[in-house]
């Protein structure tokens, strides 16, 4: 059967040429159809999940959803801000000091907490150990600094808090 076909084929070559023709056409609509496929898919998954049926419609609605995102983006950086500010005023900064003010107390039951927020300001609280009790004592801190004199323990408690170094350890005085 090949043999009458190439022998048909060597005697008419227009015949051949014909077939050749048509065997080029059918291989580019197969590859046209392949793309068409491919593309429909595209259309399909871009359309998927949505309401609209046309390209447009997915704009507007992609168009809605980036306004929206926008609209809360600028809620977020409003939050942030007011979150900043709170921060700010917030106790940020620790430092604690345990001493012994009485040589005739045992131990380092005393103790100074200074409390400060970003700008140094907040307070100290110093409690004296002694065999008749406790007295707790608080002094007010604006920029690192109090309006009544401060005890050396007082002093130490701020620069702890204060100082880049502080790791949270509580530290005796010696």
């Amino acid at each position: 059967m090949l043999a009458a076909i190439s022998t048909t084929l060597t005697l008419n070559p227009l015949l051949a040429l014909i077939i050749l023709v048509a065997l080029i056409f059918l291989a580019w609509n197969l590859t046209l159809h392949w793309q068409v496929y491919q593309t429909g898919k595209k259309i399909k998954l871009m359309f998927k999940g949505t309401k609209v049926a046309d390209l447009e419609g997915v704009i507007f609605e992609q168009i809605k959803r980036l306004r929206q995102t926008e609209k809360n983006l600028a809620e977020l950086e409003k939050f942030c801000r007011q979150m900043d500010k709170m921060a700010q005023s917030s106790l940020q900064k620790i430092g604690v000091i345990r001493f012994n003010p009485f040589s005739d107390t045992g131990g380092d039951q005393s103790f100074c907490i200074a409390c400060l927020d970003a700008k140094d300001n907040g307070f100290t609280l110093t409690s004296l150990f002694t065999r008749e009790g406790t007295r707790i004592y608080t002094k007010p801190i604006t920029a690192g600094e109090s309006k009544y004199q401060l005890t050396e323990e007082e002093k130490r408690a701020i620069g702890e808090a204060t100082s880049a170094k502080s790791t949270g350890k509580i530290k005796k005085q010696k």
